[in-house]
């Protein structure tokens, strides 16, 4: 009989001067990385999900804010046109994937069906099931085509979603983030959490793992991406010290996180 690993704790907040140093310092080494990518010729994927309002706007900003903006990229799906509709599924991506020295970040991505399209009844569930199945082989061409596959899941809890979901109404400059969508995530977060649960599961594989992060604090889980980042693409000269993911921030998905309490339920 196996026991249930504690939850971690949470990583303490930061002060607004050292967030604003330790994320000038990481930005440093992501341009080195770049440096780096474009000389080298790669490519790198980086995928950013979540729930609604889980900060993934302003990880993907930090992220792009210093890099080459001839060779960065941030991609963030629509509504599929009427053309789109009639499509296999992962066509509509396949443009918008990195050719070689650049950085191409998804604000979500073909896990919408895993998600939003499931929970709001856009797709069926036997679509749903069908891109479940589908999304672990074509990853996998992805990788072994020579594409660098991030996935990161960012993770709130239902208090601090509706706190950020309020605020957004409050702020005019943030106004245009709400939608009919973002209005049912509260309604729907049992549900959202389901499809969370079964997604990761049926997608997480060791050629394009799922890292979950911890988003409650935003300036947290920022950094921690940016270090895991840093971490997983092989770049000469970015410091170690710095690649350094806090495991209280950033983990590596395993079944039992969402038994042990580390993800929201």
């Amino acid at each position: 009989m196996t026991t249930k690993k504690p939850a971690l704790s949470a990583a303490p907040p930061l002060g607004k001067h050292r967030y604003a140093r330790e994320l000038r310092q990481l930005q440093i080494e992501l341009v080195k990385l770049h440096r780096h990518v474009i000389a080298r010729g790669r490519k790198v994927l980086v995928i950013l999900e979540g729930r609604d309002a889980a900060g993934k706007d302003g990880t993907i900003k930090r992220i792009a804010e210093h890099l080459s903006p001839r060779e960065t990229r941030v991609v963030a799906p629509g509504r599929p046109s009427d053309r789109e509709q009639t499509e296999w599924y992962f066509q509509r991506f396949t443009g918008q994937l990195p050719a070689a020295q650049e950085i191409v970040l998804f604000n979500r991505s073909w896990y919408n069906r895993a998600g939003v399209e499931v929970v709001m009844k856009f797709c069926t569930r036997a679509q749903s099931e069908e891109f479940l199945e589908a999304a672990p082989g074509f990853e996998g061409m992805l990788v072994r085509s020579g594409i660098h596959l991030l996935k990161y899941y960012l993770d709130i809890s239902h208090d601090e979603q509706a706190r950020r979901l309020r605020a957004r109404g409050r702020d005019p400059l943030k106004q245009w983030k709400l939608s009919p969508v973002d209005e049912a995530a509260q309604r729907h977060w049992h549900d959202y959490s389901r499809a969370r649960d079964r997604m990761l599961l049926r997608t997480h594989s060791e050629h394009s793992p799922w890292m979950v992060v911890r988003a409650d604090d935003k300036q947290q889980a920022r950094l921690n991406v940016i270090r895991d980042i840093l971490a997983r693409v092989p770049a000469p000269g970015v410091s170690r010290r710095l690649a350094r993911p806090d495991p209280r921030v950033v983990r590596e998905f395993d079944a039992q996180l969402l038994e042990s309490g580390w993800v929201a339920r």
